[in-house]
């Protein structure tokens, strides 16, 4: 028999290995096949009539047991604890699935964003810190999605005198899209690094291997424009216009295969969960599996740094140019962090950039609109966070309904902007307004300076969303 027909039976899975024991036991003893499935079936619905066999005794006695009474770690709260909240009018379903997240019994503390919107689990633009525990769906599927930019050398005209050398080393240096990968794979020292912390990256690893150096589709991007600096105590440049290079993306198909596979196992570990608590199941960190999702969202985080690593090298290469000054930030991730009152905590930002005080980071708007260099304020109520973006104002399915590549190119050429690809339903006019967001969380970040897009290139039309 096999696992799954054990299941039908109604074989608890903490039992199916018992079971398998004991029918190899009796198979050894000199039971036929037929005499076994018919005890099998049997046992399952009416294991008290098997206590006493020499064989499937101890089976019976297993299904006989009482369940353990859930405790105290296994059960919701029947009231979320209180979460701050960033940001007006947000989406309802956004709020209830953060006040969701704060019913759990792990939950320390937790935090809203002002660009929050709906997702899998905890929101986009949710915070949550938890008590020894991971979430592999508080963390999401683009595991350690980052911001990264290049402030280079040349000088702002090129972007009008040159573009077209722009778009010819973009086009060359860069690939967009589920499964996108190089012909000849490029090189990085993340792949030296032990991929058999997991076996989910073990098996992955020459999938991982040959997106390396990619983009993913949905909201990711590289892109060329004009860093705007008006303040003299950046600590990162002097007052100027700079041509620089922005780019979006994370850890590719191999960070989707390590968040699905752990949050499968998180939820078998909490089976009683509500549904609508579902996508939160977490793993322990003392337990085999939460150490292996750790060790596989790390591996994860530097495979992400190493995409975009690669995407900047070759592009800056390729232009023949000098960086002056490189910044990054990553969100969909989860940190070991210390509350102010002394708490060892673990901080989940899906869709969330840290803001400690003094950290430097990018928030992006959309391809017409800024994104800008902050500064972390380090605010204790949004556990040292802020928001990752603007955030959508509508869902893909609607902004390709209700919008036109006419009205979208139209805005695009208004700002000056290029598009080489995209897909509707990354139209700036699914987003919020960038400025609104970031005047709601002045508290938690102070403005550096100003990025605005000019040379935008993302997944073409048509590409499934995997950001």
């Amino acid at each position: 028999m096999k696992r799954r027909e054990l299941l039908k039976l109604g074989y608890p899975p903490a039992l199916v290995k018992p079971a398998f024991s004991a029918i190899a036991e009796a198979a050894r003893a000199g039971m036929t096949k037929k005499e076994l499935r018919r005890v099998v079936r049997h046992l399952v619905s009416d294991p008290a009539y098997y206590v006493d066999h020499g064989h499937f005794g101890e089976l019976a006695r297993h299904l006989l047991a009482p369940s353990p009474v859930p405790g105290p770690r296994s059960m919701p709260r029947n009231e979320p604890i209180p979460f701050a909240q960033w940001g007006e009018r947000l989406e309802e379903g956004a709020v209830a699935q953060m006040a969701n997240a704060c019913r759990l019994p792990i939950s320390v503390q937790g935090a809203l964003m002002p660009d929050a919107h709906q997702g899998y689990g905890l929101p986009i633009g949710g915070v949550l810190a938890t008590d020894g525990a991971v979430i592999p769906y508080a963390v999401g599927v683009d595991i350690a999605c980052r911001m990264k930019m290049s402030v280079l050398d040349l000088p702002p005209r090129v972007l009008d005198g040159e573009r077209e050398r722009l778009r010819r080393v973009l086009e060359q240096e860069t690939r967009f899209g589920v499964g996108a990968s190089f012909r000849k794979r490029r090189e990085h020292a993340v792949m030296d690094s032990d991929w058999s912390v997991s076996p989910v990256t073990w098996r992955a690893r020459d999938k991982a291997w040959a997106q390396l150096g990619t983009s993913g589709s949905g909201n990711h991007f590289v892109e060329f424009g004009l860093l705007h600096v008006e303040r003299r105590d950046t600590g990162l440049l002097d007052p100027g216009v700079y041509l620089a290079l922005l780019s979006h993306s994370g850890s590719r198909g191999t960070g989707s295969l390590v968040a699905t596979h752990y949050s499968r196992l998180a939820q078998k570990h909490h089976p009683g969960l509500p549904r609508e608590l579902r996508h939160l199941a977490w793993l322990d960190l003392d337990s085999k599996e939460g150490l292996e999702y750790w060790q596989a969202m790390q591996l994860m985080g530097a495979y992400a740094a190493a995409n975009h690593e690669l995407i900047h090298r070759h592009i800056v290469r390729a232009l023949g140019a000098r960086v002056l000054v490189t910044i990054e930030n990553h969100h969909n991730f989860a940190w070991r962090e210390t509350l102010p009152d002394g708490r060892k905590v673990v901080v989940h930002r899906k869709g969330a950039t840290p803001a400690a005080r003094g950290v430097p980071g990018i928030i992006p708007g959309s391809m017409a609109t800024p994104a800008y260099l902050v500064r972390g304020r380090g605010h204790p109520l949004s556990l040292n966070s802020a928001a990752h973006g603007a955030g959508r104002k509508m869902s893909r399915k609607r902004a390709r309904e209700t919008t036109t590549w006419s009205r979208t190119r139209k805005l695009l050429a208004d700002r000056g902007v290029e598009l080489i690809s995209a897909g509707l339903d990354e139209t700036p006019l699914a987003y919020k307004d960038i400025d609104t967001v970031m005047a709601q969380q002045s508290d938690l970040v102070e403005v550096l300076a100003r990025f605005d897009p000019k040379l935008v290139k993302m997944a073409p039309e048509g590409e499934r969303p995997e950001d």
